[in-house]
């Protein structure tokens, strides 16, 4: 987990007796996660380029070079990470707005409050991501 991931907090869904599995309260509530999630993303992607921009020098001594050109490649590898997850994001905003947010995207099953809330792009549910991980691991 990157530190934009563990640094990102929000209240914990309290569920009403008798309450239909995403209702508009719940949907509200993880469309309020996932936006406020990309909100904190963007402004990692702002900073890294200001960053770069600001630390951007011609060093001299290779050694110095070196080493800014590998700090450089280690944030821009982490911004990549975070834009592919920008798109995740995205496409559960949609899920969201077409009414197929929360279920599994393979057997069509709850994914459940919990688990969307510990993983708020998670398209599968726990059954068929353990199944789908024991598959990537037999195909090496």
């Amino acid at each position: 987990m990157s530190n934009s991931e563990s640094e990102f907090t929000f209240t914990p869904y309290v569920e009403k007796e008798g309450e239909e599995y995403m209702c508009e309260a719940q949907l509200q509530h993880f469309s309020g996660i996932l936006k406020n999630w990309k909100a904190q993303l963007m402004q990692e992607v702002d900073r890294t380029v200001t960053h770069m921009q600001d630390e951007a020098a011609n060093f001299p001594d290779p050694n110095d070079r070196a080493t800014q050109e590998s700090e450089f490649s280690l944030e821009l590898r982490t911004r990549d990470r975070e834009r592919r997850l920008i798109k995740k994001i995205d496409d559960s905003l949609k899920t969201i707005e077409n009414g197929e947010y929360g279920f599994c995207e393979t057997c069509g099953i709850e994914i459940g409050i919990r688990r969307l809330e510990a993983r708020p792009t998670a398209t599968l549910c726990i059954d068929c991501k353990t199944l789908d991980e024991i598959r990537e691991k037999q195909l090496g």
